[in-house]
């Protein structure tokens, strides 16, 4: 469909580079986004899809390299910015934050994605009052702009957020509100994972059979959104070895980007081994559990500014509990307590982690 090779940007390298990012092969990714870049240095694409590459492989100082070439050149673009700043986030760099999100500021398709950013590092902090502040100015903005979609994922983010933290009605109730803005594939997936954790099984499994039945051949749909919705909608109603059964398709692509993660960074990934995880646990398999968290763990990139990358080290800590190695246990909450030293106090999973703590 697209024979010419010379015209910027060129139509196979960048489907090339795309389709190897989503199916986890971002090794070839790179190999196709060098090439690409250097043949045409002066389209902006090329440098924020190579640098997304090495974001997905924790390769943070490369990613960032490729983007101050983009800016140096005048190739910036707004999800540059966005990109920036989750890669700012995931190392702990607060001046580099806040740098971009004055860059940010006023920037039309930059700002309010910035500001999404800006609430999940909160939330995945412990911070949720100003988390929430911050949710809700990303999505007004984004419907000032006529993004609905967009606005509406920002809320399925809030929505998983809360419901993952244990806050199940408010988790429910930001959910739905997504669902009533606008419906989209990854937006609904987002959406059922709020539900599903907020303890709505049903509907979370009505979206799972309906984008079944909406994208019969779609790799995300097939691999990912629906056997993980299933599963997270199964939780403590399943047996765990059916779970863990129901998510074995996902592992083909689990450490692949998907559509929450693949520039717009509207959550992460790896939920699929959160699930398993959760699963091990129930069926207290806890070496197979330490290990699906991880996973999550040893990928930031995939996982980005998820809240799952900070409760990953929490749940380990149950773990090594319940498996009766106290050392490591010690040290896996110690690692989640250091990532919520400016928590708020009354979030209920962080008084639960003291106590259990505590205990040790």
């Amino acid at each position: 469909m697209y024979p010419r090779d010379g015209d910027p940007p060129t139509p196979q390298g960048q489907l090339a580079g795309g389709s190897a990012q989503f199916t986890g092969r971002f090794e070839r990714a790179i190999e196709v986004g060098q090439k690409e870049l250097a043949v045409h240095p002066d389209v902006s694409f090329s440098y924020g899809n190579l640098a997304l590459s090495y974001f997905y492989i924790d390769h943070f100082a490369e990613a960032d390299g490729i983007l101050r070439r983009a800016a140096e050149r005048k190739m910036a673009n707004p999800n540059h910015l966005l990109l920036r700043y989750e890669i700012a986030a995931l190392q702990d760099d607060q001046g580099q934050m806040d740098q971009i999100a004055a860059l940010a500021k006023g920037k039309q398709g930059a700002e309010h994605r910035v500001i999404h950013a800006e609430s999940l590092f909160l939330a995945r902090s412990g911070r949720l009052g100003a988390a929430r502040e911050l949710s809700n100015r990303a999505v007004d903005l984004a419907m000032q702009a006529g993004e609905n979609e967009t606005a509406a994922s920002y809320r399925a983010a809030r929505g998983f957020w809360e419901a993952i933290y244990g806050n199940a009605a408010e988790g429910k109730s930001s959910a739905t509100a997504a669902l009533k803005l606008s419906k989209g594939r990854d937006l609904e997936y987002a959406s059922g994972l709020g539900l599903a954790l907020s303890g709505d099984s049903t509907q979370a499994q009505a979206l799972a059979g309906g984008l079944e039945k909406s994208f019969p051949e779609d790799t995300f749909v097939k691999f990912t959104y629906v056997p993980v919705l299933r599963a997270a909608a199964a939780l403590g109603r399943a047996k765990p070895a059916d779970i863990v059964r129901g998510l074995e398709v996902t592992l083909s692509y689990e450490r692949a980007a998907n559509g929450l993660n693949y520039v717009h960074f509207y959550l992460g990934g790896l939920h699929s081994a959160y699930v398993r995880g959760e699963a091990f646990i129930a069926a207290r398999r806890y070496p197979e559990a330490a290990a699906e968290f991880q996973k999550i763990l040893d990928h930031r990139g995939i996982v980005g500014l998820d809240p799952i990358g900070a409760l990953a080290h929490l749940q380990l800590g149950k773990v090594f509990k319940l498996s009766g190695d106290k050392a490591k246990a010690k040290a896996a909450y110690e690692a989640f307590f250091a990532l919520w030293k400016n928590a708020d106090l009354d979030v209920r999973i962080l008084k639960s982690a003291k106590a259990d703590f505590s205990r040790l």
